[in-house]
């Protein structure tokens, strides 16, 4: 019986979604076996330096590089992603799939409301471009820097005395933890990270085999929104340190449409943009609209990002 290894990242999101995701596969290949590794990322060992510093010494990204290593010495046959974790280029001799679907893309403030929060509420994130677009809408809420998992990020709301913590909605819905949310936040002013909702099935390349079997779960009308979403973000040379947003969807025509959002880190500035092009094309969609961003000034408001962050 031909096996396949399927790597993830330590944490019990990631550990349920490599289940959610070889479900339908252990039925469609009742012949084929396969076996979950779990691979230590440097983001995963170190839970309180800044992450771009833990992406520094990993040597790519603080969530991806361990498990993109072991992919590409053989030791696993797919990698499971987070996808708005993975880093927009892929390393030589990887190949990203078609992702399964697609869960929620939006961002959930848990604990409270907007509405709800008091003057001056502590709101626990440890993203750039959550805190960034929260300052956008409410200046007044001091926003607290956290890391770690989806349970533990939603005990801070008791240990560190929280008024609130925002994570996303796929997360919490994948965990069970759905009661969890106050307020699903509202997409034209929390656009989200590009990919997120999806997963990310990376394989080698070479590895015919483990290519036709796991891109037999993949959705192509999905594939082409993530792909105009990461294509955006590659053209600002972004990340997940940076406060970029953005989420594309099929239109009632047929066409694509994206919504891309840059917002300076302290929330006084918002750059958006919406443009429409042939489904067939996400990456000329993407790179297109970045240029329209990057003409309203969003060059200018990264750099202030990453020299505030210390990203490169």
């Amino acid at each position: 019986m031909n096996t396949f290894v399927v790597g993830s990242r330590a944490s019990h999101l990631a550990k349920t979604q490599v289940r959610t995701f070889l479900a339908p596969l252990r039925e469609r290949f009742p012949e084929t076996g396969f076996t979950h590794r779990v691979i230590l990322e440097g983001g995963d060992r170190d839970r309180k330096s800044p992450l771009h510093g833990v992406s520094a010494r990993s040597g790519g990204s603080a969530f991806s590089s361990a498990q993109e290593a072991a992919l590409v010495r053989g030791e696993v046959d797919a990698v499971v992603h987070s996808l708005k974790d993975l880093p927009t280029a892929t390393p030589p001799g990887l190949v990203l799939l078609p992702p399964p679907g697609r869960a929620d893309v939006r961002d959930a403030l848990c604990g409270s409301t907007l509405a709800g929060l008091r003057q001056g509420a502590r709101v626990g994130t440890g993203a750039p471009r959550r805190a960034a677009q929260l300052l956008a809408v409410r200046p007044d809420l001091e926003v607290v820097p956290i890391r770690g998992n989806v349970p533990p990020r939603l005990r801070k709301i008791e240990t560190m005395g929280l008024d609130g913590v925002v994570l996303a909605v796929a997360g919490l819905h994948r965990l069970g933890l759905d009661d969890a949310i106050g307020e699903i936040l509202p997409l034209d002013l929390f656009p989200p990270s590009p990919g997120q909702g999806a997963l990310g099935i990376q394989v080698r390349q070479d590895n015919e085999a483990a290519r036709e079997v796991f891109a037999t779960t993949g959705d192509l009308d999905i594939d082409a929104h993530v792909r105009a979403e990461r294509s955006l973000l590659a053209a600002l040379h972004g990340g997940c340190s940076v406060p970029v947003g953005a989420y594309a969807e099929s239109s009632p025509d047929g066409r694509l449409s994206l919504f891309g959002q840059v917002t300076s880190l302290d929330g006084t500035e918002r750059i958006s943009g919406r443009m429409a092009g042939p489904p067939g094309e996400p990456e000329k969609l993407g790179a297109a609209l970045a240029a329209e961003l990057i003409d309203q000034g969003a060059h200018a408001v990264l750099a202030t990002a990453r020299a505030a962050t210390g990203v490169r």
